[in-house]
């Protein structure tokens, strides 16, 4: 087992995870922000599969071996989740510094685009937000540290391994942040289900923006809300009064595109 030395030659020792299914894994390592200890494929695994394929050529583009275990050890090693027969062993997930992000707005030849979410608890949910925010381009993704889901591998799976390629940084004050985006000029659109709120493709969102999606039960917390700009609804035709929290938000960031293209 080959282990990727750090660029000041010493073991990193950083808390490990387990990733594990061959996209999310495939995606960890065409990344390259994490440090692989150990790289599993199971026994009973075919293969010519193209995933496979791809899994073996991104190892061995970055000098990794790739383990051949019984299809029952990583079970074990998985806990029983759906590995799809692959799996590594990672350093932990490294989030980006809030004021990196920023400046990366400020400099980025595109408007920028920041996806806020506030206390948003349910992994697969994040997971979602996070897919949909690489698809976006978003320039980042700011969440609490407390109270919120953070950027666990069941979020990482739920992304499709997405979550690899966002940057996304945990903030202890979401409105703090809100406060330096309007400084910056950004415009901060809060999704919200009141009949008040705005239709989300009427609002005003050319420029620089950025979406605010509040939890699952509560929505958008009371100070979140009224330092949005704007506050927009998507229209619901059903007997269901709204939508899932990360389907609206993949709704309003590509909307949040359109107008800024």
């Amino acid at each position: 087992m080959k282990r990727q030395p750090r660029m000041d030659g010493l073991l990193h020792m950083s808390a490990q995870e387990i990733l594990y299914g061959r996209q999310p894994v495939c995606e960890m390592l065409l990344a390259g922000r994490r440090t692989v200890t150990r790289l599993m494929m199971a026994d009973n695994v075919r293969r010519s599969a193209a995933m496979i394929v791809r899994l073996e050529k991104l190892a061995a583009k970055r000098s990794l071996d790739m383990e051949t275990v019984r299809v029952q050890e990583l079970d074990r090693f998985c806990r029983s989740g759906n590995h799809q027969g692959v799996a590594a062993e990672v350093s932990e997930y490294t989030y980006a510094e809030w004021h990196d992000l920023r400046e990366t707005g400020a400099t980025a030849k595109r408007p920028a685009l920041y996806l806020l979410v506030d206390h948003v608890q349910d992994p697969q949910n994040l997971g979602s937000m996070l897919r949909s925010a690489d698809a976006a381009g978003v320039t980042g993704v700011i969440i609490p540290g407390s109270r919120a889901a953070a950027v666990t591998p069941a979020v990482v799976r739920a992304s499709a391994g997405a979550a690899e390629h966002v940057a996304v940084a945990k903030v202890g004050n979401l409105t703090n942040v809100m406060r330096d985006l309007r400084e910056d000029g950004v415009r901060l659109a809060g999704l919200d289900t009141d009949a008040e709120a705005v239709l989300y493709t009427a609002a005003e969102l050319t420029g620089p923006a950025a979406l605010v999606v509040g939890g699952e039960d509560e929505g958008l917390g009371r100070l979140v809300r009224d330092l949005c700009d704007v506050r927009i609804r998507i229209p619901m035709a059903g007997r269901v009064g709204s939508l899932n929290a990360a389907v609206s938000a993949a709704i309003a960031l590509f909307e949040v595109r359109r107008q800024q293209s």
